[in-house]
């Protein structure tokens, strides 16, 4: 069986502006990372999660939010920018 045909593009490495996209867009990832650990401890909480497993979840949350909203600002200062 014949491989499938690639598109160029795909083998093309990421520009400066993708980068810089990627860059601003860490915080946001960590924070959702920190969050999925948060809810996975909960899952694997034996025999049930505590209330500091709660907490963190809470906390985990509210920093997505924050990081969230924060990337928003700066994309729609550039938009108001350009």
């Amino acid at each position: 069986m014949a491989e499938p045909q690639r598109h160029p593009d795909e083998f093309r490495e990421p520009s400066t502006t993708d980068l810089a996209a990627i860059e601003q867009e860490m915080p946001l990832i960590e924070a959702e990372v920190l969050l999925l650990d948060a809810q996975i401890a909960i899952l694997c909480a034996e025999p049930v999660p505590s209330e500091l497993d709660w907490q963190r979840v809470r906390r985990a949350q509210r920093q997505v939010m924050r990081q969230a909203r924060a990337l928003l600002a700066v994309r729609a200062s550039f938009e108001r920018a350009a």
